[in-house]
């Protein structure tokens, strides 16, 4: 990425998780803390079954194994700003959504090294070590994540109902527009060269939607295995569908310096906000238990 791109990312999404803090108080995050199964259901669905059906479905699949690579690559970066959004805008349970994203930042430093490395080994016959720094990592979920939320949520808190619901409005339109314009910024960062990559590259496009679809069902019927309620059961099928695509592309591009292992995780950024949004849309209103209809 360019110098532009390194200084409008991480403003655009501070701006993002500041404005998804305005809809969210405190006590938002008391059943979270008192009731931890929804986290810890999604938690194990991120970090282990995610990988797992990323293994299953790419190891039979026809195409390069450097490919492969690259999608193990996204499965085991999971979560990120997106799915806070996706949940924002579907209105399910953000507080659970910034929950999972937070704490899985954390945990990724130990199952991201794990994964890529059996996934090289498994389809390349290579080894190499991955490492990812717990300092900026911890920078990164600090200044881009928890702080705008909190001072989201410090405004909610502390301002009149009238103020905080004028500046949602606004921020509705904005907060999408801002996320696909970030969005833009990365995939076409590059000055072309993607473009004609993904022309050339349509058949990947396969694997990667049904990766997206398999991993949010599994997601929300496991969730629902679990009797977790159904607003918290969406919320996990969206942070199983939107994986922390910015990373992905760091691992591959910066840590592995490989443009193939980049392109997978580019071409899922590239639509997988909008099907996980309409998945999950999906999910919300015509898989409600039979009561709530």
């Amino acid at each position: 990425m360019d110098s532009l791109s390194d200084i409008l990312l991480p403003i655009g999404i501070g701006l993002i998780m500041f404005g998804i803090g305005t809809s969210l108080k405190f006590s938002d995050f008391k059943m979270v803390i008192t009731k931890p199964k929804a986290v810890i259901t999604g938690l194990v669905c991120q970090l282990i079954l995610l990988p797992i059906i990323a293994f299953l479905l790419i190891y039979f699949w026809p195409i390069d194994p450097v490919y492969k690579v690259g999608m193990i690559i996204i499965a085991s970066a999971p979560g990120g700003t997106s799915s806070n959004l996706v949940t924002h805008m579907l209105k399910g349970r953000v507080a659970l959504s910034v929950s999972l994203t937070s704490f899985n930042s954390f945990i990724i430093l130990l199952t991201i090294p794990l994964y890529i490395s059996i996934a090289l080994q498994l389809f390349m016959g290579e080894s190499e070590s991955i490492v990812l720094s717990p300092y900026k990592v911890t920078q990164e979920i600090l200044l881009l994540v928890l702080i705008p939320v909190l001072l989201g949520i410090t405004l909610n808190e502390f301002t009149s109902k009238q103020f905080t619901e004028n500046l949602k409005q606004p921020l509705r339109y904005i907060m999408p527009a801002l996320l696909i314009g970030l969005f833009l910024i990365v995939i076409f960062a590059d000055e072309g060269h993607q473009i004609v990559a993904f022309k050339n590259n349509l058949h990947l496009y396969i694997p990667l939607v049904i990766f997206n679809l398999i991993t949010m069902l599994m997601g929300f019927y496991v969730a629902k295995s679990m009797k977790i309620d159904h607003e918290s059961s969406y919320t996990i099928a969206v942070e199983m569908g939107l994986q922390n695509s910015a990373l992905a592309i760091f691992i591959a591009a910066q840590l592995l310096d490989n443009q193939k292992m980049e392109l997978m995780a580019v071409l899922y950024a590239s639509f997988s906000f909008f099907s996980t949004w309409f998945f999950a849309w999906v999910m919300k209103h015509y898989l409600k238990p039979a009561e709530n209809n």
